[in-house]
């Protein structure tokens, strides 16, 4: 099925975007604080598991589903099942999902950027050592600071968005994406010569399987599912993009290998630094933005250009996330005949509306008192967006690649139309793809919401 729309112009490009949309919040934020409660290395050893055995497999199928159609979700399933046009239900599944996730996502990165201009102006850095929970508190309950800049924030993923794929997302990823390689390498150097960093590198490779449970399992799921952006859809639409003469198996294993590695590069730099100042490594989701401040402060006239470089990591790694999730949106409308550029500010105008939202609601915050679940609207839609709408969006697309869609069309496109050997199909198509992957997903949602 040919793909006659404007793609990424070469591998590189594809692995540059493709990885970019990868390493995000989710290898920096989400990992380390997961990899904290949930036993250090045991964490770090089903993560890897889930991330190769499934993550890459999903990553796979959505390239292909994505390059075989030429279209973004809704209408890639049809395409390549005609005679089920129900399928566009997972494809519209999957634009609910993104939807929700670059919602929560724009509020995490507001606060990144707002830390990100706080630690360059001084503001950390003046805070007393006991005072970053209550700043932190106090930040995200502003009526104006997270609003301000979450919507700063948006309007350089929209600028991106707006110069399209190849002069936008394609140009801007593979600037982006090398130096934010340097950076989480900067802070890995600086971060392995404080005194007691050895304690840091020990819990982080070192197993404790006692914490590790159910919860944690499905967390780690969500969160391999979260970081290789798979189960919402986006990766079809940047599988619509790559050229027809890229190879699918190398092109994801080179972004699983770099999702991966940022992730525990990022594990490098943050636990010993936090075991040098004596923190709590299993400090959950205030890791970031309570506990490391006061590890910036504890390394004294050094400390404010690191916590400069730390936050600046965090937000380019965001926006390279928040681009892929917005292109995925605009790829949808623009799918369905709106004009492209139309498209990316309608949808930016629509995530601006429900982010505003869901920032408002924590303690003190204009909608605090509504509190789904017991949980205030942040943490639910956390919750939703982590653990449960993209394990089952992949669960849907995966037994769609297995199942239902024609096993000579993936073939062939797996190995480009003959031109590539691909010994190792009857592997991942009879087994991971039909077998391994639906079963890991569907235990562990089955025990997620058991528990």
């Amino acid at each position: 099925m040919a793909n006659n729309k404007t793609g990424f112009t070469s591998s590189f490009g594809v692995i540059m975007a493709a990885a970019g949309s990868a390493v995000g919040l989710g290898n920096i934020w989400r990992f380390p604080y997961i990899c904290g409660q949930y036993g250090g290395a045991a964490c770090l050893f089903v993560y890897l598991l889930f991330v190769f055995l499934i993550g890459m497999v999903l990553l796979m199928t959505e390239f292909v589903i994505g390059r075989r159609s030429g279209f973004s979700p809704e209408k890639a399933f049809p395409a390549l099942c005609p005679k089920r046009p129900a399928w566009k239900l997972v494809g519209l599944y999957g634009m609910f999902t993104c939807f929700l996730i670059l919602s929560i996502y724009l509020v995490i990165s507001g606060w990144t950027l707002g830390y990100f201009w706080e630690s360059v102006t001084g503001t950390l850095s003046s805070i007393a050592n006991d005072g970053f929970a209550d700043h932190f508190e106090a930040f995200v309950a502003s009526p104006w600071k997270p609003v301000v800049f979450l919507v700063v924030f948006l309007a350089f993923t929209l600028l991106v968005i707006l110069g399209g794929v190849q002069k936008g997302i394609e140009k801007v990823s593979k600037l982006l994406m090398p130096i934010l390689l340097v950076l989480v390498l900067l802070l890995c150097v600086r971060s392995l010569t404080l005194p007691g960093a050895s304690k840091g590198l020990d819990y982080l490779f070192h197993p404790n399987f006692a914490l590790l449970n159910w919860e944690g399992i499905l967390a780690i799921l969500g969160q391999a599912l979260f970081s290789l952006s798979v189960g919402m859809g986006a990766m079809i639409v940047y599988g619509s993009y790559i050229p027809r003469d890229s190879n699918i198996l190398k092109t994801a294993t080179w972004i699983t290998v770099c999702d991966v590695s940022i992730a525990v590069l990022a594990g490098i730099a943050i636990f010993p630094a936090v075991f040098a100042a004596g923190q709590d490594p299993a400090g959950g989701p205030g890791l970031v933005y309570q506990v490391l401040p006061v590890v910036f402060n504890s390394m004294g006239t050094v400390g404010q250009i690191f916590a400069i470089l730390f936050f600046l990591l965090l937000s380019l790694a965001a926006l390279t996330s928040a681009i892929s999730l917005l292109e995925t949106l605009t790829a949808w409308l623009a799918d369905r005949g709106m004009k492209r550029n139309v498209a990316a500010v309608l949808v930016s105008v629509a995530e601006a509306a429900l982010g505003v939202f869901v920032a408002y609601s924590f303690n003190g915050g204009l909608l605090s008192h509504i509190t789904p679940g017991g949980m205030n609207l942040f943490d639910w839609v956390d919750k939703l967006t982590g653990a449960y709408l993209p394990p089952i969006g992949a669960l849907l697309t995966v037994i769609f690649f297995g199942w239902v869609m024609k096993k000579e069309d993936i073939y062939d496109e797996l190995s480009n139309h003959g031109v590539l050997k691909v010994s190792w199909f009857k592997v991942f198509y009879h087994i991971l793809v039909r077998f391994v992957a639906p079963a890991a997903l569907l235990v562990s949602l089955v025990a997620g919401i058991l528990t």
